[in-house]
């Protein structure tokens, strides 16, 4: 995508590995998105394609969602587990004509296209990188349903996970003001300058943080292997279907689900220093071991940073989780914003 990443320097774009880090001021552009209509360059996510007759049977007995009814109306959120129930990562699954497009971390296409392409065999199922074949958008704040649609042309679709599509464009609602365009390369620019003139353009930090306090959670290399699908609130976020057939780690899902309450949930914090994915968490409690693991990781307006850290609860309701060390930074926990069991 190195056209489009020239075009985006271009607009004020300052880029690190690839990855836009802010158009010129982070710390506005994170106040601006807690209140104000922003626009961010997801090029930080890849798209894997899949095509061919038997595409849909094959992945969905892969992942952890139902895909026998998926259409080009709706998308769904799903997760891709080790055989022991642990997820290598969680993504959305997207129907575009013949194809399904699979959105996950950059970090993690490669590596997970190859793991699924392993299991293939016979079926009639091809699997590429589809990443420079749409630039992905992220368009969140007041108005933005109404900015999408004069952008694409289409009304924007009304329910939570619903798709609408154009000729050279499709768009995804993710919440009531947060939505994932996909633009044909030939039209990107244009569209930008349509959806820039009424939203603030960001950086990946702040769409990071506009994630994480949605409760969203992203797998990636750091945190791969480590969580059953409902430590991470999967199921809640409806990752999950309990009434599809089998799928690598789909045992150990039934079990946490059926036999018993989950020891380890997905919570949402504060922390005043710096946080990465994959930090360890301690409490008093146990003693001899970590009491959870972060997420993921955002600086937060304001200053100090938001997480979202998976974390044993009576260690949450002791009040005492700190970050790194026994002595580090506390984490203050805020209200996800949906209800947890």
């Amino acid at each position: 995508m190195t056209a489009w990443t020239d075009f985006l320097a271009t607009r004020g774009a300052r880029l690190q590995d690839g990855v836009v880090s802010d158009f010129g001021d982070a710390a506005a552009e994170l106040a601006a998105a807690a209140s104000q209509t922003v626009l961010a360059d997801l090029s930080h996510y890849g798209l894997i394609g899949f095509s061919g007759e038997e595409a849909q049977t094959f992945l969905h007995g892969q992942i952890t969602n139902d895909l026998r009814g998926l259409g080009e109306n709706a998308a769904v959120f799903a997760g891709y587990l080790s055989a022991k129930g642990r997820m290598l990562a969680n993504f959305l699954v997207m129907k575009r004509g013949g194809d399904l497009l699979v959105m996950l971390p950059a970090s993690l296409r490669e590596a997970i296209q190859k793991r699924l392409a392993m299991f293939i065999l016979r079926a009639r199922v091809k699997a590429r990188d589809a990443s420079a074949e749409w630039v992905r958008l992220g368009l969140a704040g007041p108005g933005s349903a109404g900015l999408a649609g004069q952008a694409l042309g289409v009304p924007p679709p009304g329910g939570i996970m619903g798709m609408a599509h154009t000729d050279n464009a499709f768009i995804l609602r993710l919440g009531d003001d947060r939505f994932d365009l996909f633009i044909a390369p030939d039209a990107a620019r244009d569209i930008w300058e349509k959806l820039a003139a009424g939203a603030k353009p960001v950086g990946a930090p702040a769409w990071d943080w506009l994630l994480i306090n949605a409760g969203i959670p992203t797998v990636l290399p750091p945190t791969q292997d480590h969580f059953v699908p409902q430590m991470a609130n999967m199921e809640i976020l409806g990752g999950v279907s309990f009434s599809k057939g089998c799928y690598p780690g789909q045992e150990i899902v039934a079990r946490s689900q059926y036999l018993g309450k989950v020891k380890r949930r997905l919570f949402l914090a504060h922390v005043d220093v710096p946080a990465q994915p994959g930090d360890d968490l301690f409490a008093p409690e146990p003693a001899d071991q970590s009491c959870g693991l972060v997420a993921n990781a955002a600086p937060a307006p304001g200053g100090g940073w938001d997480v979202l850290a998976v974390v044993l609860s009576p260690s949450v309701e002791s009040g005492e989780v700190r970050l790194k060390a026994r002595d580090g930074a506390p984490l203050r926990f805020r209200p996800l914003p949906y209800p947890v069991a």
